[in-house]
């Protein structure tokens, strides 16, 4: 099969325990909880997302006819680059709607360490190194196991303790980005503060300017 990737570029990874890592990014298109269109926003399911993951158009972006064209041209955006296993970040959108076993098995035949970010709504293959789950209040999460459980705070209608025991090695909780970041930062301490299994995040790379 061909996939459809918004953009792809090499940065640090600016959240989760995995912050300060370098990383190439493969943003895939499209998502299953937003259209991506702003008319749509407030009917979606996930009505806080960020991130532009509409089209082919950005910076290393197109359809790829293959799973061995998509990691190559990841392979090259890492370069010459030595010392540690090239690590490759494929999120959204929803990764999931497009991630498949050849696509997983190309990243790792073209030598990368596999992560993957996505909202739990799609069982996730076998074969991801790293997975990271995002849930959004309303819909349902059917992969509740991975390696980081990452709660973006505050969301009505998920209660966090019932989230500790879903099969996660760690739990961050990530304050919510816009005009009342400053009360989502204090909400998201408060959670730590009367939850310990929780970790705080935050978005380094916005800090850094970087993407």
């Amino acid at each position: 099969m061909s996939y459809a990737v918004k953009e792809m570029f090499l940065t640090l990874q600016g959240e989760g325990r995995q912050a300060g890592r370098r990383a190439v990014f493969v943003r895939m298109a499209g998502c299953n909880l937003w259209s991506g269109r702003e008319e749509d926003r407030a009917t979606a399911q996930c009505r806080f997302c960020d991130t532009d993951f509409v089209g082919l158009d950005g910076d290393g972006g197109g359809r790829f006819r293959d799973a061995d064209a998509l990691a190559s041209a990841a392979r090259a955006l890492w370069g010459d680059a030595s010392g540690e296993r090239p690590y490759v970040v494929v999120t959204g959108g929803e990764p999931l709607l497009q991630l498949d076993p050849p696509l997983i098995d190309a990243f790792h035949a073209a030598g990368f360490e596999l992560a993957v970010e996505s909202n739990g709504t799609i069982a996730a293959p076998p074969g991801i190194d790293w997975l990271c789950i995002s849930p959004k209040a309303g819909t349902d999460v059917v992969q509740r196991a991975g390696d980081e459980l990452k709660l973006v705070w505050p969301q009505p209608g998920i209660d966090p303790a019932a989230l500790e025991a879903w099969d996660f090695s760690h739990h961050l909780v990530q304050p919510m980005d816009g005009a009342n970041r400053q009360a989502a930062e204090d909400a998201a301490v408060a959670l730590v503060m009367e939850r310990p299994r929780w970790r705080l995040t935050l978005q380094n790379h916005k800090a850094l300017g970087l993407r």
